[in-house]
């Protein structure tokens, strides 16, 4: 059957209606002579482009690029509309080109803004767009010729997409409204006609341009079904280059194209001629030249980024050095034509012609580690360019991959030995028919489907992600629990199990837990048991509805999880006693901490004194004259740290405490720094006469 999409006809209609000459107040500087321009001469204003303009401009971008990639069988009808309709081009494929449309375009004109706008109407060109679509193309001739008994068979769908200048929400659903009566009433002529078509699918896209610097009269609106013939969106999009990222946008949308930027980009400046800088050119092609980054997944590896708010992505590639010349042979996979996005620009000129003069270039996908991997080629072939896609990864030719390699090399523990034992349990056999079977229950084949619903309702496909299925014990009950129904024996079998997995947990045995991903040696052992034990009532959840001893089989699991009510209070005394504890030795820390603070004070300030009668900075170190160090040892509880405190202790507190007991092993106390009062020590205490006055004037000193 000979089907045709959506895209086989677009019809372009463009409103040439007096408002559309309006100013889209997007300035364009005109004057590029500013540094050669003598004195006097005055400078050139500003222009601003028209509302027709950017509809003409970038209409005219959207055909280019579906031209440039679809040569035939993508056809545009272009169609101006004001007081009446003009079609500027026919279904032909010789009509189907820029110069045909641009030509045409010269000969309409700009709109004249002293018509007479009633007369004017954009509805003119959306009922000629309608009738346009039921005309047959060539190939729909083509296929309705070849399949003479099945030509309904040939499908007949297209696109609208219109440009204009909405007043209100109000108007859009007017113009919707004329659109769908009129392909009701082109389907009716189309019936009795053999040279029309009925409109089997029709999408309208209307294209709401409005000023810079104005709010939109228009809301933006997704696709919607107006009815069974006629789906509509609504775009509400300034004038300027606002208008041309939409279009580039919506022409990837509809003809399945994907966007490829190429990066680094060797070029010689035009101002030094010995010197190069490094440029980028987006080109557009089909998407089926990134299916092998959507096969393997490695499309972030190849530089995806997003831009006009995740609308537009493109991929980037690499320009490989050296480069090849076309006469080389690569194994490719695909080739797909290409555009550049701004093909006036500079580098996209440059590349163009370098490419056309014969040479080929090879692209590479970005990579931060490891060696580089050249997906992509450029090259010519008669005068048009293609992106050819090279095979980076393994050959259909080759052996095929182990499943232990994985999707992607990336995981590499599948449950192998158990999927081997799930296809055994699991694997059809012929059964004779025989009414006898049928009429006691299900057919053999729901009856296999439900079976393997039953056993795949949880059923992990990675060791790591799994632990009661990597341990013996839990054997029993996973190869019970998906049976459809329980015997009394299976019961008993289930609850045995659970208890042997309490006694376990009793003894502390280890588990088969996975410490992939994770730092250190993984969970601990009660950590551990709370993950194996909500694996399993996860897995026992999922079967519980089957028959009431699968309900027991839970309520087994989870009156063995729960703790007995002497166990908990014995549990919570002892948690009170500890805290009890805890806190006692917190209070001893802390007068422990503050005595070492007070030590610490003390010392700082010896220090500060002897730096100013000094006049220099020194480190107090040991010295012949310093007295012995003290056999006494200091006390353990005043040295230590204590091992259990509650709360971070500081780095202060830390390095102040060493401090101290470093001090206090090399030095004796001064017995009168430990008198002292406020850092005051009274001199010459025992040269006073008996009636308490003083020998000599100055009796007390101050250090």
């Amino acid at each position: 059957m000979k089907m045709f999409s959506v895209s086989h006809k677009t019809a372009f209609v463009v409103d040439h209606c007096p408002y559309m000459a309006e100013s889209s107040r997007q300035q364009v500087e005109c004057d590029v002579l500013t540094k050669s321009r003598g004195q006097g001469m005055i400078p050139l204003a500003p222009v601003s482009k028209s509302l027709w303009t950017c509809a003409v401009e970038c209409s005219m971008e959207y055909c280019r690029i579906l031209y440039d990639v679809y040569p035939l069988k993508k056809l545009i009808n272009y169609i101006v509309s004001d007081s009446e309709f003009h079609i500027l081009n026919s279904w032909r494929q010789e009509d189907q080109s820029t110069h045909e449309l641009m030509s045409a375009l010269a000969a309409v004109g700009p709109p004249n803004p002293q018509e007479d706008p009633e007369c004017c109407s954009v509805l003119h060109g959306l009922v000629a767009a309608v009738e346009s679509l039921c005309k047959i193309t060539e190939y729909q001739h083509e296929a309705r010729t070849t399949l003479m008994d099945t030509a309904d068979r040939v499908a007949n769908r297209g696109r609208i997409i219109c440009l204009t200048n909405a007043k209100s929400d109000t108007h859009v659903r007017m113009l919707e409204d004329c659109v769908q009566e009129t392909i009701l009433e082109q389907n009716k002529m189309a019936a009795g006609s053999d040279r029309l078509m009925p409109i089997q699918q029709c999408e309208l896209v209307l294209v709401h341009i409005f000023p810079q610097g104005e709010d939109t009269l228009v809301s933006d609106r997704p696709k919607k079904e107006v009815s069974s013939l006629l789906t509509s969106e609504v775009h509400s999009v300034r004038a300027g280059r606002h208008l041309a990222t939409k279009l580039n946008i919506l022409v990837q949308q509809h003809f399945d194209l994907a966007s490829t930027t190429i990066t680094n980009i060797p070029m010689k400046e035009e101002q030094h001629a010995n010197t190069s800088a490094n440029y980028d050119v987006e080109l557009l092609h089909h998407r089926d030249a990134h299916l092998e980054f959507f096969k393997s997944g490695d499309l972030h590896m190849a530089g995806s980024t997003s831009r006009d708010s995740g609308l537009k992505e493109t991929v980037t590639l690499k320009w490989c050095t050296p480069r090849t010349n076309s006469v080389e042979l690569h194994y490719c996979t695909g080739a797909y034509r290409i555009s550049p996005t701004d093909v006036n620009s500079r580098p996209s000129s440059c590349l163009t012609n370098f490419l056309l003069n014969g040479r080929s270039v090879l692209l590479e996908q970005p990579r931060k580690s490891g060696s580089k991997v050249i997906s992509h080629m450029l090259s010519s072939h008669g005068g048009e360019i293609f992106l050819h896609v090279l095979n980076s990864t393994r050959s259909t030719l080759e052996d095929p991959p182990s499943i232990s390699e994985g999707c992607g090399g990336r995981v590499t523990d599948y449950r192998i030995t158990d999927f081997g034992e799930f296809m055994r349990e699991n694997r059809l056999t012929p059964v004779p028919e025989s009414p006898d079977a049928e009429a006691s229950g299900k057919p053999p084949a729901e009856r296999a489907k439900a079976q393997l619903e039953r056993y795949t309702r949880y059923w992990p496909m990675i060791i790591s992600q799994t632990t009661i299925f990597n341990m013996q014990a839990v054997v029993p009950l996973a190869n019970l629990i998906v049976k459809e129904s329980l015997s009394e024996e299976d019961l008993l079998t289930c609850q045995k199990t659970v208890y042997n997995l309490v006694d376990m947990e009793r003894k502390n045995d280890p588990l088969p837990i996975s410490t992939v991903g994770s730092r250190g040696k993984g969970p601990k052992r009660d950590e551990q048991y709370r993950i194996m034990w909500n694996e399993l009532e996860t897995l026992v959840k999922t079967h519980v509805a089957g028959s009431e001893r699968h309900q027991r089989v839970l309520d087994c699991i989870i009156a063995c999880r729960s703790k007995p009510p002497e166990e908990e209070e014995r549990k919570k005394r002892g948690r009170k006693r500890e805290d009890k504890e805890d806190k006692a030795e917190k209070n001893i820390n802390k007068d422990s901490e503050d005595k070492s603070w007070q030590e610490s004070e003390r010392l700082k300030g010896a220090v500060e004194r002897g730096k100013e009668e000094q006049g220099e900075s020194e480190v107090i170190k040991d010295s012949p004259d310093s007295p012995e160090p003290l056999n006494k040892k200091p006390r353990l509880e005043e040295i230590q740290l204590p091992e259990k405190a509650k709360g971070p202790v500081s780095l202060l507190t830390m390095w102040t405490n060493r401090i101290t007991v470093a001090n206090s092993r090399k030095h004796q106390e001064f017995a009168g720094r430990i008198s002292s009062v406020n850092n005051k020590a009274e001199l010459y205490q025992h040269l006073k006469d008996e009636n308490g006055m003083d020998l000599h004037e100055n009796g007390k000193a101050t250090r």
